[in-house]
């Protein structure tokens, strides 16, 4: 299986965040189920070049250069589905919008959105603390721009003024 250092910058990319730090177990079950979806992922017949990996054990990161292939709504559709079986399976939520990830105490912490809000607003964390910005769209960005000081991601309007 690639790994996201074998694709291009301007690779597109998906992150999904899980709902709780993965086990080694669940980690071994991802990359396995990824061998077969990624050896499969084809859009309209042409095979994707794609890459997975498990980052922090807290993310899986989804990229495929589409200079070779573009993903389409269908193969797009296919990798959702994908994510959605594996949740199931291990009893986690990849689609869970609301919790916000970061980086305190040399750990990743997850929080609802309005929990890191309040932080914020009583100073408790601040502009500097390191975020991660799943809004990522390209390898490039998630290279330079995902792990981020919360003033220099969306979530900086989280921030009191």
């Amino acid at each position: 299986m690639k790994n996201l250092n074998d694709l291009p910058d301007h690779s597109r990319v998906w992150i999904y965040q899980a709902n709780q730090k993965l086990s080694k177990e669940q980690i071994a079950h991802i990359n396995s189920s990824a061998l077969a979806f990624l050896d499969s992922w084809a859009a309209h017949g042409a095979d994707l070049d794609a890459a997975l990996e498990v980052v922090y054990d807290q993310f899986v990161v989804l990229s495929v250069d589409e200079n070779v292939a573009s993903a389409t709504g269908c193969s797009i559709d296919k990798s959702v589905h994908f994510f959605q079986k594996l949740g199931n399976e291990l009893n986690v939520d990849f689609f869970n919008r609301l919790l916000v990830a970061f980086k305190a105490e040399d750990s990743i912490k997850l929080l609802p959105m309005s929990e890191f809000e309040d932080l914020l607003k009583a100073d408790k964390l601040t502009e500097k603390t390191l975020v991660f910005n799943n809004l990522v769209t390209t390898l490039g960005e998630y290279r330079t721009n995902w792990e981020v000081e919360v003033k220099d991601s969306w979530h900086r309007q989280l921030m009191p003024v």
